[in-house]
Parts: C-alpha cells; structure tokens; sequence
C-alpha cells in the first residue's frame, strides 16, 4: 500500500521559513515525477513545485523563494520554503506518481498525502 506522509509544517512569522518533508512508501517514486500542491480556505488547489528525474519545477509565485530536492535512498521529498509571507498559508500537500509531462497538473498524479498546515503571519 502505498502512502505519503506530509511533515514539517507549522506556523511562522513573515519572513520565516519552513522545511516540509513527504516520505513515501510502499514503492519508489523515482523514475516518476514527486510535487507540492497547496490549498488556500477558499480556493483551488494549485501547483507549487515538482521534480522529476532532478528536474525542478516551480510556480511563478514561489520562484526564488522555495527549493525542492529529493533523497531516492530515502524516497523522501523535500520543499525548502523561505521568505514566507502570508499568502502561503495554505495546506500543502505531496503527490506522486506523476508523468514526467504535465507536472503542474493535479490530474496528473495519482498518490496523494494528506496535507500540512502551513501559516505564515504578520
């Protein structure tokens, strides 16, 4: 069975930082494409950062200030996010068992963990 496991969130003042982990199990995700998704109260999931075979991805918003890395060994990824403001309070979620193409899309994966809050405030 396969699961991901989401850690590392919590609150923050702006201009924190956070670390999110998402271990997976139950099979390795390394020949497929690992991502972040966050959702905002009120809004629809969106895409922030992916990685496929050491190819990064991120979204507009969070360019230049998050960083996400892999350990195959560990089948762990990683999202590094720094200068946080408050508009990346969300729950961010890991998913995998993507394509290596359309990495920015939800459809596109098919294990989903269960989210971490994420707050940033003033």
């Amino acid at each position: 069975q396969v699961q991901l496991v989401e850690s590392g969130g919590g609150s923050v003042q702006v201009g924190g930082s956070l670390r999110l982990s998402c271990a997976a199990s139950g099979r390795t995700f390394s020949s497929y494409a690992m991502g972040w998704f966050r959702q905002a109260p009120g809004k629809e999931r969106e895409f922030v950062s992916a990685i496929a075979r050491s190819v990064t991805y991120y979204a507009d918003s969070v360019m230049g200030r998050f960083t996400i890395s892999g350990d195959n060994a560990k089948n762990t990824v990683y999202l590094q996010m720094n200068s946080l403001g408050p508009e990346d309070t969300a729950v961010y979620y890991c998913a995998a068992g993507g394509s290596m193409g359309w990495v920015q899309s939800t459809n596109n994966y098919i294990y989903w963990g269960q989210g971490t809050q994420v707050t940033v405030s003033s």
